[in-house]
């Protein structure tokens, strides 16, 4: 089967919609790549859907490199890209190069994602020169909640989204093969899509962008924290699975797990001389 590559995704721009899942283990990517989407993000959202943290500014390289290799061995057709976290390219260029490249070189991961525009622009370059696939991602970037003073909607006036407009392009010319764009007005969106030759993967940015990405516990109702406006949960499966292991903790408690079915017994002949040899040993 052949694997899907940022060129694949760039020549998708145009001829339909684009689908994109986050994933963060093996069984997630192996269910992911199975459904048929055309990219897999590991995403440092694992961190408050894995992790157990209140945003992704706690994740590490670490974290990153040891969850993309997991998703990466449950895969065989999907692009997986791997989510640069907070800190891990900011600091330099040549630093962002570097922790780019142990995504490729380590996991199995065939592009990477960085959040932030102008800031960035010289780090995608780098990146990009160095022959690493990179996703862009702007409007609300959630490594910069400190900034924006929470998970907020960017672009709801005419300056900000004229800049986001300035921003998309500008991470286009630097040589991105996407873009993901976050929580969004629809009208901006769309203006944006139109205007890159690039793909422009939407989240909560409405339908008229190139593509869709969603959180697979978002997608299966696996996690309730929190749910932003723009998730649609095709499934409830946290209820499902609580009430499958109340069952089981019942069947515990009544001796009715495990049954016969579930284990095995010796036979006779060799039950009679265990039960002589302990004896003997008595």
């Amino acid at each position: 089967m052949k694997k899907v590559t940022a060129p694949d995704i760039l020549a998708l721009k145009g001829q339909r919609k684009i689908s994109m899942v986050t994933a963060y283990d093996y069984p997630s990517g192996q269910i992911a790549d199975e459904a048929g989407v055309d990219m897999i993000l590991v995403g440092d959202s694992l961190g408050m859907v894995v992790l157990g943290y209140d945003d992704t500014l706690a994740v590490t390289m670490d974290d990153m490199l040891h969850h993309t290799a997991a998703v990466s061995r449950g895969v065989s057709r999907a692009l997986i890209v791997g989510d640069m976290p907070f800190m891990s390219y900011q600091s330099s260029v040549s630093m962002a190069v570097e922790n780019a490249g142990r995504f490729l070189s380590r996991t199995g991961a065939r592009a990477v994602k960085l959040e932030g525009g102008f800031p960035f622009l010289e780090h995608v370059r780098a990146i990009v020169d160095s022959g690493i696939p990179v996703q862009g991602h702007i409007g609300l970037t959630p490594q910069h909640v400190a900034r924006f003073g929470g998970f907020k909607a960017q672009g709801k006036n005419a300056r900000s989204a004229c800049a986001l407009v300035d921003e998309a392009l500008a991470l286009e010319n630097a040589g991105c093969f996407s873009i993901v764009l976050e929580a969004v007005p629809s009208e901006v969106a769309q203006e944006i899509a139109e205007r890159l030759s690039i793909p422009v993967i939407g989240i909560g940015a409405g339908l008229h962008t190139d593509g869709q990405v969603l959180v697979y516990h978002d997608i299966l109702g696996l996690f309730d924290r929190f749910v932003p406006m723009f998730v649609k949960k095709y499934a409830q499966l946290r209820g499902e699975s609580i009430a499958a292991i109340k069952k089981y903790v019942d069947e515990v408690e009544k001796c009715e797990f495990p049954a016969p079915a579930n284990f095995s017994n010796m036979a006779e002949s060799e039950l009679k001389l265990f039960r002589t040899m302990l004896k003997e040993r008595t």
